[in-house]
C-alpha cells in the first residue's frame, strides 16, 4: 500500500489533526507493507500562486525562468506522489470556516490542466486515481453539514476533481467548547472502525 500523508497544522506533528492522522496512518498499514510520503505543508515553503508561477505550468520545461522550475518540479513532485499512491490521508484543522492557507497552496499546485485533469466529451475528467482519501479536520465547533463547513464541501469536490475515487472525513468537532476530550474519542473510535 503506498499512502500521501499530509500534515498542515500550524501546530505541526502536536496538533490534534497531525495526531489522528498519523493513527489514521497507522490503522491503514497495520500489518501490511507500505511506504509512506509524509508532508508538512508549513515546512514546504509553497507560497500562493502567482502568476509567474502559473504562466511557468503553461511552458515546456525548456522555457521557464528559474523560480518557474522550481515550482514546477515541486507541483509535479505532488502530483508524482499522488498519481502512485493509494490512498491519501490528509490533516486539516479547520481556520475561520475553511482550510489553513497551505492547503489551498498545494491544491493549487496540485490541479493542474492536463496533469492531474483534463476536460473531456463530459466535462473534467480527473487523472490521479486515488482510491481514497482520509481527510481528518479538527475543528472549535460543531460544524459538519451546516452553512459554516465551508472546508469539507470544497476538498470533496476539488479532490474528486483531480480524482480521487471516495472522501471519507473524519471530525474532531468542538474542541474549543470543553468537550475536545469527547472529539478526540470519538473520531479515534471512528479510526479503529476503518478497513
Amino acid at each position: 500500500m503506498k499512502i500521501v500523508h499530509i500534515d498542515s497544522s500550524i501546530a505541526g506533528r502536536e496538533a490534534t489533526s497531525s495526531v489522528l492522522a498519523k493513527a489514521v496512518v497507522d490503522q491503514l498499514v497495520s500489518g501490511q507493507q507500505a511506504q509512506v510520503h509524509y508532508r508538512d505543508l508549513n515546512q514546504e515553503g509553497l507560497g500562493h500562486l502567482t502568476d509567474e508561477v502559473f504562466s511557468g505550468f503553461q511552458l515546456d520545461a525548456n522555457q521557464r525562468n528559474e523560480a518557474q522550475q522550481a515550482a514546477a518540479k515541486r507541483s509535479e513532485s505532488y502530483i508524482a506522489e499522488l498519481k502512485d499512491a493509494d490512498a491519501l490521508v490528509l490533516a486539516v484543522p479547520m481556520y475561520n470556516f475553511s482550510t489553513p492557507s497551505t492547503v489551498k497552496a498545494w491544491i493549487d499546485h496540485v490541479a493542474r490542466a492536463g496533469v492531474s485533469f483534463t476536460y473531456g466529451e463530459n466535462g473534467p475528467v480527473g487523472l490521479l486515481n486515488v482510491k481514497k482519501a482520509y481527510v481528518v479536520s479538527t475543528r472549535g465547533g460543531q460544524y459538519a453539514g451546516s452553512a459554516f463547513d465551508h472546508q469539507s464541501p470544497w476538498i470533496e469536490q476539488v479532490l474528486k476533481f483531480v480524482g480521487v475515487q471516495e472522501v471519507e472525513f473524519i471530525y474532531a468537532e468542538g474542541m474549543a467548547g470543553g468537550n475536545a476530550e469527547q472529539a478526540v474519542q470519538a473520531a479515534n473510535q471512528q479510526i479503529a472502525e476503518l478497513a
